[in-house]
C-alpha cells in the first residue's frame, strides 16, 4: 500500500474522530460544573468546528473525499467520557474523572496529527502540512489549558473523603471482567518476558 494511501485512512480517522468530538464535547461542557473547564470545553468545541472545516481544505488538495472511515479510537475514548459524566462521583472527584477523560481525548487526536504530518512531510506536501499543523497546535495548546484547569481540581478532589464503596453497576461489572480477562490474555506475554529480564 502506498504512504498516500495509508495518509489518506489517517486523515479520514482524523476526519470522523473530530466531527465525533463536534457532538461530545458539548456533553462534556454541560456535564461540568467547574467554569473554568466549561469554558475550556465550550472554546475547544468552536476550535474543533473549525478543525473539521481545515480537513475539508487537507482533502480537497488531495483531491479526495473525507468520509469512508469510522474512528472506533475516538469513539472509544468518547465512550469513556460518557462513563465520567455517569459516575456518582461528586465535586472535585467528578471534575478529575472529566478531566482525564478530556486529556486522553486531546492526546489521541496529537498523536493523530503527528502521524498524519509526518505522512505528509514525506509525501512533500506542505499545504497540507501546514494545515495540519494548525489542528496540532489547538490540540497541544487545548491539552495544556486542561492540565493548568485540572491542577487545583486534582488537589481538591485528594482532599475529599472516601465515599463508602456502592453496588457496582452492570457496566462497571462488565469493565472489571473484561480488565481481568485483558489481564489473563497478557499474562503469557509478561511472564515470557520476565523471564527474559
Amino acid at each position: 500500500m502506498a504512504l498516500k494511501t495509508v495518509l489518506i485512512d489517517e486523515l479520514r480517522d482524523m476526519y470522523s474522530a473530530e466531527n465525533q468530538l463536534v457532538k461530545a464535547l458539548p456533553k462534556l461542557a454541560k456535564g461540568s460544573k467547574n467554569p473554568k473547564l466549561k469554558s475550556i470545553f465550550t472554546a475547544h468545541l468552536a476550535e474543533t468546528k473549525g478543525q473539521v472545516e481545515r480537513l475539508k481544505k487537507v482533502f480537497a488538495e488531495l483531491g479526495e473525499k473525507p468520509t469512508g472511515q469510522h474512528c472506533n479510537g475516538m469513539e472509544g475514548v468518547i465512550e469513556e467520557g460518557k462513563d465520567a459524566l455517569e459516575k456518582d462521583e461528586e465535586g472535585s472527584s467528578f471534575e478529575a474523572g472529566l478531566i482525564g477523560a478530556a486529556l486522553r481525548t486531546e492526546h489521541y487526536e496529537i498523536a493523530g496529527y503527528e502521524t498524519c504530518i509526518s505522512m505528509a512531510t514525506a509525501l512533500g506536501l506542505p499545504k497540507i502540512v501546514k494545515l495540519l499543523n494548525s489542528n496540532l497546535k489547538e490540540e497541544l495548546a487545548a491539552a495544556k489549558k486542561i492540565t493548568a484547569a485540572g491542577a487545583p481540581i486534582m488537589k481538591l478532589s485528594a482532599k475529599e473523603p472516601e465515599s463508602p464503596k456502592e453496588p457496582k453497576s452492570g457496566k462497571e461489572k462488565y469493565s472489571a471482567k473484561k480488565s481481568k480477562e485483558d489481564e489473563a490474555k497478557a499474562a503469557p506475554d509478561l511472564a515470557a518476558e520476565s523471564a527474559m529480564v
